[in-house]
């Protein structure tokens, strides 16, 4: 642990296990999204309705691999399938009221988590850590050449 990225790899490893400490409750206390449905519906959600082409090139994960995410996101309501909006030939996938009202509350759940690890925070530690975040996130997608829409 000699150098700050060592220190950087170690406490992102942390972070991963402890996601269960301010994520949403257990899916069996209330149907909470699991993790590929919370991240898919959100890109959509901030998109608006997006192929398995589009959603491919925003993951960076092959056609396959989404076909059974949405197979399944579609079995449980949270999306339907729509004809393009804008024309082409491919099928859409839109949120629907239930994946809204789905991933609203997970969110909220995830918030009243972090606001619960984070209570002795200042506001202003909170405010940095935020940006810091979102540096360290803008530059993974910089070098991924895959942006995310943020509001």
């Amino acid at each position: 642990m000699d150098k700050p990225t060592h220190l950087v790899e170690f406490e992102s490893m942390l972070l991963g296990r402890h996601a269960h400490l301010y994520g949403p409750r257990a899916r069996a206390a209330g149907g909470q999204l699991d993790r590929s449905a919370y991240v898919l519906l959100t890109r959509i959600r901030m998109h608006g309705p997006m192929s398995i082409g589009q959603l491919s090139e925003a993951f960076g994960l092959d056609a396959s691999t989404l076909n059974r995410q949405t197979a399944a996101m579609l079995r449980a309501g949270v999306v339907e399938r729509i004809p393009d909006p804008d024309g082409g030939i491919a099928r859409k996938f839109r949120i629907t009221e239930e994946g809204e009202s789905r991933l609203e509350a997970d969110r909220a759940s995830n918030i009243e988590g972090l606001e619960r690890v984070m209570e002795e925070w200042s506001p202003e530690d909170v405010s940095r850590f935020a940006a810091y975040l979102e540096r360290f996130n803008r530059d993974i997608e910089r070098l991924e050449g895959r942006p995310w829409p943020r509001p």
